[in-house]
């Protein structure tokens, strides 16, 4: 039965060597920091509980220290399984020098993954990361050389490869919810997400682990059943904690948890020229009424932008922590709208997506390669994790990745209709071969999927004879700003006669 105890207490009996799961996203959606601090205080104190394995299914903190952030010190953790690790540079560190054991899988794979073991099932079997780095005959999720233990294998059924991705044994689940009532039922009714908080309390529960939730307050009267997202019957221990926020933003905006719409429309926040000129070509890809989903950095740039060119109307528009349509916010924000038409799971969410149920996407992209191949989980030595890109292009019908052409240095202007480069970048990012395949090529090619790549200066689009450049903005040289600037060469066959060179075009 549920007990509701004080923090430290709440913590004291977790055991060295024990597998913790966790709730949460970025910009503090569903993340008990909580108890997260006061397992790090025990630690910092006692030096116990040590060689803890920790699973989370999307980034978790600020990037400031908090959530998966407080756990980052050499003996506290083990071994990380994480779906996405930009919140937390501290736990990159550790990742990065071999100090933990360190995996990323898809982060819908976690989150179906936990749902997967408190059923009682074999694990995920699916074809989300095939030909990636995920892949075992690739590395199997590894990130460093100390992390040896196979997680996921590849199977055949009905002649069709899929990849298993092995069940583990939760011990512990740390939570967030709005309230819990003297049952110890969870409502989440004031969060702007439900995230996979069901699932982790599953895993937990039935592998005979531990529930700990932390809510803002206990509810003096019991909820209606329909507000209930997780029953008391799974549910150890609670803690109430009265500061607790909604979110890095707002300590409580009822417009972000779809309990109340409002008519003011959000301030234009301005946009970064590099983003605002990629957004607008790529939003140029999109199809009136389809199903859309945009993921974080460059994508999350388009939704504001079709609104601004009234346009909002035209798609059914979603992200991966369960948010359709709305509001979408952007930045350390995204994965949360105002005035959403629906917050589901985002367990149901990745089955969406995985299954097929989006049209088009719009991604990151980090690096691409010769072969179409995308590197967003790994970038340089820095340890980034796939959060859901996988699972979103393993199901969209068609894909169109978004990004700078170089790094570091790249400065551009609009002119015009076209662009001056007012200084070019000092790191390619169209390389020979990138470092870590987060979206495989050939895998898609295999799968009939339509694929462009958008940068600020050039369109790609990833066909069987391999990337074919289609487009030059105005105001680019092709030799000077695209061609001599690659890794690799593209095929021209496809691009306008006036952009080819003069050997191609004859």
């Amino acid at each position: 039965m549920n007990k509701w105890i004080n923090v430290d207490l709440a913590v004291a009996a977790i055991e060295d060597g024990s597998t913790l799961t966790l709730t949460g996203s970025g910009g503090g959606l569903l993340e008990p920091d909580e108890l997260l601090q006061a397992l790090e205080r025990r630690f910092l104190k006692t030096g116990h509980p040590r060689n803890l394995t920790v699973v989370h299914a999307l980034g978790i903190g600020d990037g400031n220290g908090s959530g998966l952030g407080r756990l980052a010190h050499a003996g506290l953790v083990k071994r990380v399984i994480g779906g996405h690790w930009v919140w937390s540079s501290a736990m990159q560190r550790l990742a990065e020098t071999g100090e933990i054991e360190a995996y990323s899988f898809p982060g819908g794979v976690i989150a179906t993954l936990l749902r997967e073991i408190g059923a009682g099932r074999p694990g995920v079997i699916t074809r989300v990361g095939l030909g990636t780095f995920v892949d075992p005959r690739i590395s199997g999720g590894k990130l460093n050389s100390v992390s040896t233990e196979e997680l996921v294998e590849v199977m055949v059924i009905d002649g069709q490869e899929y990849l298993r991705f092995k069940p583990i044994k939760i011990d512990y689940a740390f939570v967030l919810a709005s309230e819990a009532d003297a049952q110890g039922n969870l409502t989440v009714r004031h969060e702007p997400a439900d995230l996979d908080l069901y699932a982790v309390c599953l895993a937990a529960h039935n592998s005979g682990g531990r529930v700990i939730a932390q809510v803002k307050r206990k509810a003096s009267e019991p909820f209606p059943p329909r507000q209930v997202r997780v029953p008391g019957v799974m549910v150890n221990a609670t803690v109430e904690v009265p500061q607790q926020r909604q979110c890095a933003i707002s300590a409580y905006d009822p417009t972000l948890s779809g309990e109340a719409r409002t008519d003011v429309k959000p301030e234009d926040t301005p946009i970064d020229p590099m983003r605002l000129i990629v957004a607008k070509r790529a939003a140029k890809e999109l199809g009136l009424h389809q199903s859309v989903n945009f993921g974080f950095g460059f994508p999350g740039a388009i939704p504001a932008l079709l609104a601004a060119q009234g346009r909002g109307h035209e798609y059914w528009g979603s992200v991966e922590q369960g948010i359709h349509n709305g509001d979408m916010l952007d930045g350390a924000m995204f994965g949360t709208a105002r005035n959403a038409s629906a917050i589901l799971s985002s367990v149901d969410q990745f089955d969406f997506y995985s299954g097929g149920g989006i049209d088009v996407t719009f991604l990151g992209m980090g690096e691409l390669d010769q072969d179409g191949n995308v590197n967003v989980s790994q970038l340089g030595s820095r340890v980034v994790g796939p959060g859901g890109f996988m699972d979103i292009t393993q199901g969209a019908k068609k894909i169109v990745f978004c990004g700078a052409f170089e790094a570091k240095g790249l400065q551009v202007a609009q002119k015009g209709e076209g662009i001056d480069i007012v200084s070019p970048g000092s790191i390619p990012k169209l390389v020979e071969k990138v470092r870590h395949i987060t979206f495989s090529g050939q895998q898609a090619l295999a799968d009939g999927k339509e694929v462009f790549y958008v940068t600020e200066r050039a369109v790609f689009k990833l066909t069987p004879q391999g990337v074919a450049l289609i487009e030059v903005s105005q105001g680019v040289d092709l030799q000077r700003d695209v061609l001599s600037r690659m890794g690799f060469a593209p095929v021209l066959s496809e691009l306008p006669v006036t952009h080819k060179p003069a050997r191609v075009a004859s």
